[in-house]
């Protein structure tokens, strides 16, 4: 089985988005350019949603996101991969000023297979630590799957384009259900371009 994970890689989910200019380029191509950069002997892409104009969160703090959602195969760890995309972040102007503001490109490791890192007890308690809390605390250490996932349309709908049938390992419901569940009005600002 090892073997087989090396040969083929994990499936993971990854989020994606952008709200600020890079070498004057609007945030359409900023996350076009994203993926040549994101594509390795180590990252294969294999399917990518919709991209979708969405505001920017939480409310006020910049203007609107371009965001999409991409299903990865990929050899490297959790920890090795995350240090990739903090790469290419930096690479194409990423400056990390202040927790949530504006951005020329974030990707988020969504889930890393069915993993779940490092344990359910401490994604437990990021899940369910309050916002005005997530706004000013950030782990210092890796949590998969993405602890606020379950919060935020603008990362369910592009994941229903992709992998609705994906199931949260905690929680136990799918991209479709945990979506379903979503308020409409927190879905009707998730616009496809």
């Amino acid at each position: 089985m090892g073997k087989e994970i090396m040969r083929l890689g994990i499936s993971c989910l990854v989020a994606v988005g952008s709200n600020q200019e890079w070498l004057h380029n609007n945030s359409l191509i900023v996350l076009t350019e994203m993926l040549n950069n994101l594509k390795s002997i180590y990252v294969n892409v294999t399917s990518i949603s919709r991209f979708y104009k969405t505001p920017a969160f939480p409310a006020g703090a910049g203007p609107d996101f371009v965001n999409a959602a991409l299903v990865i195969r990929t050899t490297l760890p959790h920890d090795e991969l995350l240090d990739l995309f903090h790469r290419v972040e930096h690479d194409m102007g990423r400056v990390r000023e202040q927790r949530w503001g504006q951005r020329t490109i974030d990707i988020d490791l969504i889930s890393y297979g069915d993993q779940v890192v490092p344990d359910v007890e401490t994604q437990t308690r990021w899940m369910e630590l309050p916002l005005a809390e997530q706004m000013i605390t950030a782990p210092d250490q890796p949590i998969v799957p993405h602890p606020r996932l379950q919060d935020r349309a603008f990362v369910l709908g592009p994941l229903m384009d992709i992998a609705p049938q994906w199931r949260h390992p905690v929680l136990g419901r799918t991209v479709a259900e945990i979506y379903a569940a979503t308020p409409q009005n927190l879905k009707d600002e998730v616009k496809p371009l």
